[in-house]
């Protein structure tokens, strides 16, 4: 079943370590069909040389795994809790990229400091708090999709307008309408953690660039009165 969807979340999987955001099986990535009311996901552990589309596992949106030979990832919690809550997302994407996971173990969001990061992110890119002892014991990784959902409610910022979030001390999950879109702004997103570091090795005091400049780049991408790009016919 879902053949289609089992070969678009192998082929994102597969940018992954083409675009050196994993290592070894340091990542996965996902897609949901929501009128069928399943998540395809990688399956756990596997090393990305022996994967194949056959291998994508079918979960259905209430964790319950539906087909595959393999276990669904161990992330696969944390996915559902964010397809649940936000119909509007189609693809995760969760890996342990350098640059981003420093930001994640200090703690930090990333600052928004200029245009590229604008073109993408309206703001910076928020670190979520720690887990509790109780809610890692309880249920770690359903808990962690929790925590996201809580800090983009808590801080009002619009998760479609911010598409990634940084785990403290674990790492980076960005999402997108669907799994290409996901793995391409966890691509981003490793670049601006990068910049952003780059930027205030550079110079320390340096402050977030005005508002003006982030809204007119944002929304000159997104939104009704975008204009970057071409039309398409």
């Amino acid at each position: 079943m879902l053949e289609e969807l089992k070969q678009q979340v192998y082929e994102a999987n597969m940018e992954l370590p083409r675009r050196g955001l994993i290592t070894y099986t340091w990542g996965n990535v996902s897609a949901v069909d929501r009128a069928a009311g399943c998540m395809v996901i990688k399956p756990s552990g596997v090393d990305y040389e022996e994967l194949s589309p056959e291998d994508m596992v079918v979960v259905n949106l209430d964790g319950e795994q539906v087909e595959g030979r393999y276990r669904p990832s161990s992330d696969t919690a944390t996915h559902l809790e964010l397809y649940r809550a936000y119909d509007k997302i189609g693809g995760i994407v969760h890996t342990h990229s350098p640059e981003a996971v420093a930001w994640a173990q200090a703690g930090r969001d990333i600052p928004l400091y200029g245009t590229t990061h604008a073109d993408y992110f309206l703001g910076e890119i928020p670190c979520a708090r720690n887990l509790t002892p109780q809610e890692i014991q309880d249920a770690y990784e359903k808990n962690t999709g929790a925590v996201i959902i809580e800090t983009f409610r808590t801080r009002g910022i619009n998760p479609m307008y911010t598409p990634a979030v940084l785990c403290k001390n674990h790492g980076p999950f960005a999402w997108g309408k669907d799994a290409a879109e996901a793995v391409h702004n966890a691509v981003v997103l490793e670049e601006v953690a990068k910049m952003a570091r780059l930027t205030e090795a550079i110079a320390p005091n340096v402050k977030p660039a005005p508002d003006s400049i982030k809204e007119k780049h944002f929304y000159r991408k997104h939104g009704e009165n975008a204009y970057y790009g071409q039309e398409v016919k």
